[in-house]
């Protein structure tokens, strides 16, 4: 895997892609979801992989405890579209899935998501996170990634991801997108980093209201506390050390977990115009993100 070139931006039926999520695409448009299936979404770096450390705690911590302690996170809940180099398909990981309800992730835009899910009437569970801390933990995970295309500096990178040109396409669009399908689709809840940040146990309480789950307090109270970033930053179950394609000297795959670190790689001149592109493209006013707590 780790011989593999870093992968190219291309055009794919109107949203910028790379191959990795686009060899597979018939078996994915294809897929068949279960009424039981669970998909956890959201555009890249948005706190997903921390979202599904949860999910899959709410769901099997207590009859199977040693998943957890024996099973990488990607392969409890699959990638559905991933079809990188020799890694298995995301859909066939899926697929050969023993566990029920099956769980599973996705960075598709909403339109691009296989119509089985709707179908078949699945829950789905999005996270967004702001778009100012998003581009930053994209920026350090394209550097150390393989998977990705060559990130280039943090200025040409600011000015790619107002464009949208980054794979899995705009991440206004792609908020907005999931954001607008709730409104037609009631099995979307919809979650923001922030929130997951400032009161994770708060978030997890809804989450469990949303998927029908009840456990104890002190069942939530441990679930929270084994999914907290720092915990899962030194799990190697959780924290994708373990894939030869990521290089941990320039960066972890899970980096700082905080709101705000914009503050820290934005210019003044960069922030105002982003401030002025954003309100540009981000016109549904009941659509609000926190850039700092």
């Amino acid at each position: 895997m780790d011989s593999c070139p870093r992968p190219e931006l291309f055009d794919f039926h109107g949203v910028w892609m790379s191959h990795l999520f686009t060899e597979n695409w018939e078996d994915v448009q294809n897929f068949q979801a279960r009424p039981d299936d669970v998909l956890i979404a959201s555009y890249p770096k948005a706190g997903s992989t921390w979202l599904c450390q949860i999910t899959d705690l709410l769901y099997f911590s207590q009859t199977t405890p040693e998943r957890e302690k024996k099973l990488q996170i990607y392969w409890r809940v699959p990638h559905l579209e991933a079809s990188s180099c020799s890694w298995m398909k995301g859909t066939d990981m899926i697929n050969n899935l023993p566990s029920s309800p099956r769980l599973m992730r996705t960075h598709l835009p909403v339109h691009f998501l296989p119509k089985s899910f709707f179908e078949q009437n699945c829950k789905i569970i999005y996270v967004g996170r702001n778009a100012k801390d998003s581009v930053v933990s994209y920026y350090h995970f394209e550097r150390m990634s393989l998977l990705c295309p060559e990130p280039g500096d943090w200025s040409s990178y600011v000015q790619r991801f107002m464009e949208g040109k980054m794979v899995l396409g705009s991440w206004y669009d792609h908020v907005s997108g999931w954001w607008e399908k709730k409104k037609t689709y009631p099995k979307i809840h919809y979650m923001f980093y922030e929130d997951l940040i400032e009161d994770t146990g708060r978030e997890i309480d809804k989450l469990c209201d949303f998927l029908g789950l009840t456990s104890s307090v002190e069942e939530r109270e441990g679930i929270a506390g084994r999914a907290q970033f720092s915990s899962m930053k030194k799990d190697s179950m959780a924290n994708y050390s373990t894939l030869p394609v990521m290089d941990f000297k320039i960066s972890p795959f899970m980096r700082k977990g905080k709101v705000g670190d914009w503050k820290n790689h934005f210019t003044v001149a960069q922030n105002e115009e982003f401030d002025e592109d954003y309100k540009k493209k981000m016109n549904d006013p009941s659509l609000r993100f926190r850039t700092l707590i």
